[in-house]
């Protein structure tokens, strides 16, 4: 279960004013920017000494300011890092063992290349709907990376497309950690929330999704770049990915599918668990609950496709666990610049960047849908985080949706949502994970995915003020 935050949390390591904390935050975020641009340094090193920079600048004791950013490196690291490591695994026995060339086929031979972005958008968010964002990313960068390749295409076509179905769905439809928790500090109907979800997520996704890529290819034309999510650097001749040393025979669809898909169905079957049995003492509800953690599934996953994918195709014990454990050093530098990401985040918060925000919306006399996506947006760009954005902003407008009705309330955590989703940039870890699965520059990361990022929040707020003309 998912404990409410009711109240944002205070300031713990500065004592600085709130024009201080603000003139911080743009301090932090500038420093990092310009050490990656002009001084060309490694994102992680930047990101640690942006951190310094934001706690100097908001008075924070330095042991203070070093503290914070190893407990959200940890924190980073233990969560999202152990679901990178293991996607990985996964992604690389598909890429070696064939498996990964078998579902490039068959994307490929039954859509057609023209209706590739459209036929990535829906499987994204199928897969999105109980996945979380970041292990959707490392399951499936690899597939997508290997159909731009085979269709020689800008993989922004169906990258885009591919983000944008994780993106919109982890945003806004439950059983994802942010729409649940608004949903228990709002106390709006969860299945209300959940249809109203769906039905600005379709819209929304159509147009950030297929019909953006289409503009955003042009703004950044790049192919797919060799090497990228963890696939091999070269390809054979029709554009297939080089299988590894002893696979004798290819992977049928169906063990590479199950391989991808397994995570996502453990997950779904503990998210309809959680719904229908809703007792966090029922036994069977706790065997759910433990066998769909993201960290579980895909543990069993990468077990399964040991089996499915690496004996498979004939490949030995020995082969199979060398494929395996030849995917972490592809992540390594994602893993410490995702940690660290979440290290500056955890900064940010631990000075009290969040409750500026949220008593500047005290009393802003706002309609409530738009104040709940304006208090979101403040806190997404200020700390990074869309679940912090979610949690934050719900707190701060649960007096103001007491006297609202049960539709406007539902709508509340979707305007929310949207607002959480709102420009993703370098205190984002996901704007670091996006930016080296696809091989990308700071810019190039900005004029896709923020850019993505920032129109799905504003035409998803769109649709919501629309449907609350109509319910």
């Amino acid at each position: 279960m998912i404990l409410p935050l009711a109240t944002p949390p205070p300031p713990v390591i500065s004592d600085a004013g709130d024009t201080q904390l603000v003139l911080a935050a743009l301090a932090g975020i500038a420093a990092v920017v310009l050490l990656i641009v002009l001084a060309k340094l490694h994102p992680f090193l930047a990101l640690m000494l942006g951190s310094g920079v934001l706690g100097a600048v908001a008075f924070a004791a330095p042991i203070d300011v070093v503290t914070a950013f190893t407990t959200g490196f940890g924190t980073t690291m233990g969560s999202v890092g152990i679901l990178i490591a293991l996607g990985a695994m996964i992604g690389k026995l598909l890429a070696d063992s064939g498996g990964s060339n078998t579902i490039v086929d068959a994307v490929i031979g039954r859509v057609g290349p023209r209706r590739l972005p459209w036929a990535m958008a829906l499987i994204a968010a199928i897969l999105g709907l109980p996945l979380f964002f970041e292990i959707g990313v490392v399951l499936l960068v690899p597939v997508v990376i290997l159909v731009a390749r085979r269709v020689e295409v800008p993989v922004m076509r169906v990258g885009i497309p591919a983000l944008a179905g994780l993106s919109v769905l982890h945003g806004l439809v439950p059983p994802h950690p942010g729409p649940l928790t608004a949903i228990a500090n709002l106390q709006a109907d969860l299945g209300r929330t959940l249809i109203f979800g769906l039905i600005v997520a379709v819209p929304t996704l159509i147009i950030c999704g297929p019909l953006l890529a289409r503009v955003i290819e042009r703004w950044v034309p790049v192919m797919a770049p060799a090497g990228a999510g963890g696939t091999p650097d070269t390809t054979d001749e029709e554009g297939r990915a080089p299988v590894a040393e002893g696979v004798t025979r290819r992977p049928g669809f169906g063990a590479a599918l199950v391989s991808i898909v397994l995570p996502v169905l453990l997950m779904l079957v503990r998210a309809i668990a959680d719904l229908v049995i809703d007792n966090p003492d029922d036994s069977t509800q706790k065997v759910f609950d433990f066998i769909g953690n993201p960290t579980v599934a895909l543990l069993v996953a990468v077990l399964v496709a040991m089996f499915a994918l690496g004996r498979g195709s004939g490949m030995s014990m020995r082969q199979t666990q060398d494929s395996l454990g030849s995917g972490l050093p592809l992540v390594a530098s994602i893993l410490l610049i995702v940690a660290a990401g979440g290290g500056f985040k955890e900064v940010l918060v631990e000075c009290g960047v969040a409750h500026v925000i949220s008593d500047a919306a005290e009393g802003s006399g706002l309609s409530i849908l738009v104040l709940g996506w304006l208090v979101a947006v403040g806190v997404r760009l200020a700390t990074g985080s869309a679940t912090v954005a979610t949690i934050t902003a719900s707190g701060i407008v649960t007096g103001a949706a007491a006297s609202s009705s049960t539709n406007e309330v539902a709508l509340l955590v979707l305007a929310i949502g949207c607002g959480s989703l709102f420009f993703s940039h370098v205190n984002d870890a996901g704007f670091w994970l996006v930016k080296e699965y696809f091989g990308l520059t700071v810019g190039q990361t900005i004029k896709s995915w923020s850019v993505m990022e920032t129109a799905i929040s504003v035409v998803g707020l769109v649709f919501v003020l629309l449907l609350n003309l109509v319910v």
